[in-house]
């Protein structure tokens, strides 16, 4: 009775199994041709019906994942922030000492590395959003959810609640700065390592003005 009652369950599952396979197939089919499209016309540049012909998909198919372009866009971006979420928490505990700690000792600091390997692992989704091809807005919202956390986050203590206008510029200055160097490196095409980077985003902090601009 067992290994009948077991033979059952097994096939009662397979349909769910099964369907929950195509929809993972079918998703990221048109994730890639998205992102295809995104970088070679535009995100403005294709229709629905040239993107579910590069997913080698029918246009009901796409309706029954998504409402239109927007949500597919929106879809992709929900799902690289969901996977920042625990970076953001983790940046509310570092300090400037940890950094500079790590900077004296010229190893990066592991949330940062853990951090690029994360952006890495995204780099194909990060090219076609951050082009100039890509959500305008998108960039922004990056920056501010990592970059200007983490700004914030090695602020001295008496700085945090500041209203003082110098202090918001500071975090502004610093914040899209490092915007920029990620930018830069996906457009590059991620060459440097994790832990290169990782370095990188730490010596900006330090380097004064008419020392010697190097690693």
């Amino acid at each position: 009775m067992k290994a009948a009652g077991s033979a059952t369950a097994v096939r009662t599952c397979q349909p769910t199994e099964v369907q929950d396979r195509r929809v993972v197939k079918t998703r990221r089919a048109l994730r890639s041709a998205f992102l295809e499209l995104m970088e070679e016309c535009g995100y403005d540049g294709f229709t629905i019906n040239e993107l579910c012909e590069r997913a080698d998909i029918n246009r009901g198919t796409f309706y029954n994942h998504y409402r239109d372009k927007d949500a597919v866009l929106g879809a992709l971006e929900a799902e690289f922030f969901e996977g920042l979420k625990d970076f953001e928490e983790q940046l509310l505990h570092i300090s400037m000492a940890q950094v500079a700690l790590c900077n004296a000792s010229k190893k990066p600091l592991p949330l940062l590395v853990s951090l690029f390997d994360y952006l890495r692992g995204q780099g194909d989704f990060l090219h076609a959003a951050l082009g100039n091809g890509g959500d305008a807005g998108f960039g922004t919202y990056m920056r501010d959810t990592i970059c200007t956390k983490f700004v914030e986050s090695i602020l001295h203590e008496r700085y945090r609640n500041s209203d003082d206008s110098f202090v918001s510029y500071y975090i502004a200055f610093f914040a899209s700065a490092y915007m920029g160097v990620i930018s830069k490196w996906v457009e590059t095409g991620m060459k440097e390592s994790s832990q290169e980077m990782a370095r990188i985003a730490m010596r900006l902090l330090f380097i004064k003005p008419g020392e010697s601009i190097k690693l």
